[in-house]
């Protein structure tokens, strides 16, 4: 699995395979607005050519990272992996928002070896491993976040942190506050500055029962943002990409992308 994860990692940088057919990564809760005294979520995640459809690989969860609305951490429970899907369960205990996320940050490269194509994966310090007699070794830095916004109650903000580094999204809507026939804004950032000209698209669920994806593409302002017209209701995949040159004497590219699941309600 550790292997596939790095084609699609390095796969979904290289921006070539066009958006109708490429292989994404997602995660999806059961629901995004909660409320009661107990309120659980299962989220399911895999990756896929139809969004939201269970028909390639599971999702790895090594990297997930759950946050309540006071910024602690939530312990993810009964996680499990399929032939191609993983999932599991949370216990919202608090009311307001929590954040769901995977993060890759790292290397991934390609080079042959005695004639055989060779995809790597591996931090800074594990390039030393890469047999010496490899052959047209090519690195690029990857950084890859997914995220999940679910609110139990009324929507807080707080969880809405960034790091400053790669390409982040700062809602200026709340994620969780998305009605068909409104308009939303969010922000984006690339190593915590504004992300101008950054190309954004987002695809509603159901394109397996489409004859077009009726993908939505936006394009960032000079402050990052963009506005978005909801015209249905429906979950959502919303997606950012960004190449720049390597920061690093032995990589070629630096490879960014920011992906989320949201909900849209109908008034």
């Amino acid at each position: 699995m550790k292997k596939f994860i790095a084609v699609a990692l390095l796969t979904a940088g290289m921006g070539t395979v066009s958006q109708a057919h490429a292989h994404r990564a997602w995660m999806l809760p059961s629901a995004t607005v909660l409320a009661g005294d107990t309120a659980w979520v299962t989220m399911d995640g895999a990756i896929s050519n139809s969004l939201f459809y269970f028909e390639h690989h599971p999702l790895n969860l090594d990297q997930l990272e759950i946050v309540d609305p006071d910024g602690e951490p939530v312990e993810a429970q009964n996680k499990a992996s399929g032939k191609y899907r993983s999932v599991f369960d949370t216990e919202l205990k608090k009311d307001g928002t929590y954040t769901f996320e995977i993060r890759y940050s790292g290397l991934v490269g390609m080079y042959k070896l005695n004639d055989k194509p060779v995809r790597w994966r591996g931090s800074a310090d594990e390039v030393k491993d890469i047999p010496e007699d490899a052959k047209g070794l090519r690195l690029f830095e990857v950084d890859n976040l997914m995220q999940v916004f679910v609110t139990k109650g009324a929507p807080t903000y707080e969880t809405f942190r960034t790091q400053g580094v790669g390409l982040e999204m700062v809602p200026v809507t709340h994620p969780n506050d998305l009605f068909a026939g409104e308009v939303s804004e969010f922000r984006f950032l690339v190593d915590g500055e504004p992300a101008e000209d950054l190309n954004v698209v987002l695809i509603r669920d159901g394109i397996r029962y489409r004859d077009q994806v009726d993908e939505i593409q936006l394009k960032t302002d000079a402050g990052g943002g963009i506005s978005v017209e909801w015209e249905t209701p429906g979950m959502y995949w919303l997606e950012a990409e960004l190449e720049q040159p390597g920061t690093r004497s032995d990589t070629t590219k630096r490879r960014m992308s920011y992906s989320a699941t949201v909900e849209v309600l109908p008034l």
